[in-house]
C-alpha cells in the first residue's frame, strides 16, 4: 500500500497513524494514495476507539514533495485518462480539507522535502513538527500551476508580503525559516521521533476532543528541544526587509520589475528571484490574485475557489508545458503561452476565478 494505515494501542484508546509510504518519489501523492489516506479519515472520524491521528512520510529524503502530477500529464496532452485531473484535484483538494476540520487532534511531522501537497498536508494538521533537514517550499509557478492545496489561506497568514513572495518566486525555507513565520509549531529531532509515539502510547486517551487536545498539547511541550542555535541560519531573517520593499506595490508587473531587477548578493535570493524569471506569467496573475480573493473568504470557499483554478490550469497550455520541461524531457526551457506578466490577458486570469459550484454541486462535498 502507498500509505500505509495502522491503529497503535495507547493505555486508554488509539492511535490512528497514516504513513505516506513511497519513498521513491518523495512521497508525492498520486490518486490511489489520496483515496486511501480519505477512506481512513472517514472511517476514524466517527470511530470512537481513535483518539488522536499522526500523519508522516516514509523514507529518509522527504515528507511529501507535492502531488505526483506527473501522473497526469498523458490525460492533460490528450492521452490516457482525460477525467484523471478533475478526479486528483477534487479528491486531493477534499483530503486536505478534511484535516483542516477533522473533530479529533491531529499530528503531522514533516521532514526532508514538504512542498506543494505536502504544505498542503501539513499546513491542515493540529500541530505541524517539523525536523532539522526540512526543506519547504510553494514551487508551483515553475510548472505553470499555482500555490493550491488551500495555500490561499495559510500564505494569507504570514507577516508582510511573505506569502505573495513565496508564491511568486518558489522560495525554499530551511526548519529555521519555517518556526520564525509559523508555518509550523516545534522543531523534532529525527532521533526523538521513537520517544514522541512511546509517550503518546503511554497516555489514558479521553475519546473527547477538547480533553485530548490539552493533553496532547502538554506532552508536545514536555519533548525534548533541540538546540535551537545549532539549527541553520534564517534566510529569511536576512532578507526580510527586502522581501517587504521588493514585493510592495499595487500592480503585479511593477512587484515583479522590483523584485527582477533587485541586486542581492546571497545564493539563497538569486535562486528566488531565477524561478520567478523562469516561472509562468499566468501563474503569477494566479498568485497575485487568489491571495486578494481569498482575504475575506471561508476556507471552504478557499477550497472551491483554488479547485476551479487548478481545473482550468489542467485545460490550458501551461501546465502540460511546465510538466514536460521539469519532469519529462527536463530540458528546463518552458514555452508559456505569454512572455511576461506584463502580455497576460485580463480575460485569461479571470477565467480560472468563474465560480463553478454552490452547496447542493460542491464536487469535494465539503461540510
Amino acid at each position: 500500500m502507498s500509505v500505509e494505515v495502522q491503529e497503535l494501542p495507547c493505555r486508554e484508546g488509539f492511535l490512528g497513524l497514516l504513513t505516506l509510504n513511497s519513498p521513491g518519489t518523495l512521497n508525492a501523492l498520486s490518486e490511489a494514495m489520496v483515496e486511501q489516506a480519505q477512506e481512513a479519515l472517514d472511517r476514524w472520524a466517527t470511530d470512537d476507539r481513535i483518539c488522536l491521528v499522526v500523519l508522516q512520510g516514509a523514507g529518509e529524503r522527504a515528507f511529501c514533495a507535492g502531488g505526483n502530477i506527473r501522473l497526469l500529464y498523458d490525460a492533460m496532452t490528450g492521452h490516457g485518462d482525460q477525467q484523471a485531473p478533475s478526479r486528483f484535484f477534487t479528491r486531493e483538494y477534499r483530503l486536505d480539507y478534511s484535516l483542516h476540520r477533522f473533530p479529533k487532534p491531529v499530528v503531522g511531522i514533516g521532514h526532508g522535502v514538504v512542498m506543494g501537497g505536502g504544505l498542503g498536508l501539513l499546513s491542515a494538521c493540529r500541530y505541524r513538527l517539523v525536523t532539522p533537514d526540512l526543506t519547504l517550499a510553494m514551487p508551483e509557478t515553475s510548472i505553470g500551476l499555482f500555490p493550491d492545496v488551500g495555500a490561499s489561506w495559510f500564505l494569507n497568514r504570514l507577516p508582510g508580503r511573505l506569502g505573495l513572495f513565496m508564491g511568486l518566486t518558489g522560495a525554499r525555507l530551511n526548519v529555521t525559516d519555517t518556526l520564525r513565520v509559523g508555518l509550523a509549531d516545534m522543531a523534532l529531532l529525527p532521533e526523538d521521533r521513537d520517544t514522541l509515539f512511546s509517550r503518546l502510547q503511554e497516555q489514558r486517551w479521553a475519546g473527547e476532543a477538547a480533553a485530548d487536545d490539552n493533553r496532547l498539547f502538554r506532552l508536545l511541550n514536555q519533548m525534548p528541544a533541540p538546540d535551537y542555535r545549532a539549527l541553520p541560519q534564517s534566510n529569511l531573517e536576512q532578507h526580510e526587509q527586502a522581501i517587504s520593499r521588493l514585493s510592495a506595490g499595487e500592480e503585479l508587473p511593477a512587484v515583479v520589475d522590483q523584485l527582477l531587477g533587485s541586486d542581492i548578493d546571497s545564493d539563497w535570493w538569486r535562486a528566488c528571484i531565477d524561478n520567478l524569471r523562469g516561472g509562468c506569467p499566468v501563474s503569477a496573475w494566479l498568485v497575485w490574485t487568489q491571495l486578494k480573493k481569498a482575504q475575506q473568504m471561508s476556507l471552504k470557499d478557499v477550497f472551491r475557489m483554488e479547485l476551479a483554478m487548478a481545473l482550468e490550469c489542467s485545460r490550458r497550455p501551461d501546465l502540460p508545458e511546465g510538466i514536460r520541461a521539469r519532469m519529462v524531457d527536463k530540458d528546463q526551457k518552458p514555452s508559456w503561452s505569454y512572455g511576461s506578466v506584463a502580455e497576460v490577458p485580463e480575460d485569461v486570469v479571470t477565467a480560472h476565478f468563474e465560480p463553478e459550484w454552490d452547496d447542493e454541486t460542491d464536487p469535494m462535498q465539503l461540510q
